[in-house]
């Protein structure tokens, strides 16, 4: 475990092109950066941490499958579900935040990036469904 968090898990912001920012900061890769130097000591702090790399990579695969779809209405589901995720990362982020485990300053950034990618999956399934 040790080694996977050398790495620390951050959804990072992967350029400045709009319309490819969702999918790469949600992709896999988007989801580990060095920029954070936490490694958890405890059981509490694994799990937690296992938790939000869960729930981020699951987010990531499912806009993958969404932008696959084959039609309007699997589109909007598919998006269901990558709202579902990314609203469970953000859930884990905070019970990481609020725990006490790490300081709620070095996740400022990542909350903002996970709430920002709610947001945006949120408004494109709103205008997928209109």
């Amino acid at each position: 475990m040790k080694e996977l968090w050398q790495r620390n898990c951050v959804i990072a912001r992967a350029g400045n092109e709009r319309r490819q920012a969702p999918r790469t900061k949600s992709q896999g890769k988007g989801v580990c950066s060095t920029d954070y130097s936490y490694e958890p000591r405890t059981r509490e702090a694994n799990v937690l941490c296992q938790q939000v790399l869960r729930s981020a990579t699951g987010m990531a695969a499912n806009y993958r499958a969404a932008g696959r779809s084959r039609s309007k209405a699997e589109f909007v589901a598919k998006m269901g579900v990558v709202i579902e995720e990314a609203d469970e990362t953000v859930f884990w982020l905070e019970m990481l935040a609020d725990s006490g485990l790490v300081r709620p300053q070095k996740l400022d950034k990542l909350q903002s990036e996970a709430n920002e990618l709610l947001a945006i999956f949120a408004a494109s399934r709103r205008t997928a469904r209109d």
